[in-house]
């Protein structure tokens, strides 16, 4: 239902995003849904708006952490013991600090909030968490007698990879992507809601949660609304991983 609320939100919404249509914090009713903000503006406008920056930043931000951390991943994978060791331990490193964090520092580095910055933000702050994980994928598939067998067949390291490595570690890897999707729309919220992430006039869950905490007695709705959408994305994805992990892993789920 998010996607296709963010997907709608591309063609169709009931008010435009700036249009203050209404009285300042109206209830839900026929004529706005889910109620209006403290400046008469269309909250389920917001909210469409929302789905649609959190499915972009979601998807941008694990695809370029997917990019720097499966090639960084591999590189180590293949790389000599001293240096594995290192890539392994600048992995451990990165991962101790909060993606939250790393994604500060880069929109900081930035001089300036927008969507792109969050979205590069947030990739570079995933990247070595995808890292890590490809490393210890690869490893072991680099360790099955078919790689052997590929090597003294003549194979190259890169066909290796391309026929052997990669298509055997994708499910996994598809299931961590999947959860790091999940951290990377709460990891937007929280820097709109911080006013570093997406500026206006986008609408961005965590923008909506930071506008409407002064009014929270007494217009409920303009919070409890973006927060609900919040954990239904979040929430969704991590069962729907949960279920890619017990298609891909019986033995794990037998466990």
């Amino acid at each position: 239902m998010i996607l296709l609320t963010g997907l709608l939100s591309l063609v169709w919404t009931p008010y435009a995003l700036s249009d203050m249509a209404g009285s300042r914090l109206e209830p839900p009713s026929l004529r706005h849904w889910a109620g209006t903000d403290q400046l008469g503006r269309d909250l389920f406008t917001q909210l469409m708006i929302g789905a649609r920056i959190a499915l972009i930043v979601g998807t941008g931000a694990v695809a370029i952490g997917a990019a720097i951390g499966i090639v960084a991943g591999v590189l180590a994978a293949f790389a000599t013991r001293f240096l594995d060791d290192a890539l392994a331990a600048v992995f451990d490193i990165l991962i101790a600090f909060p993606t939250l964090l790393i994604a500060m520092l880069v929109v900081a580095a930035r001089e300036s909030a927008s969507l792109g910055t969050a979205i590069l933000a947030l990739g570079i702050g995933l990247s070595p968490i995808v890292g890590r994980v490809t490393r210890i994928l690869t490893k072991r598939v680099l360790a099955k007698d078919y790689i052997t067998a590929a090597r003294i067949s003549g194979t190259g390291w890169p066909m290796v990879v391309a026929d052997h490595v990669l298509p055997n570690i994708a499910p996994f890897l598809g299931v961590n992507l999947a959860l790091q999707f999940g951290l990377a729309v709460m990891a937007e919220a929280s820097l709109s809601y911080l006013g570093l992430g997406a500026p206006p006039p986008n609408a961005s869950w965590g923008r909506m949660l930071q506008e409407a905490q002064g009014t929270v007695y007494s217009a409920p709705w303009a919070a409890v609304l973006p927060g609900l959408a919040l954990f239904a994305l979040v929430i969704g994805v991590n069962l729907t991983a949960d279920g890619l992990r017990d298609r891909f892993d019986p033995a794990g789920r037998e466990g």
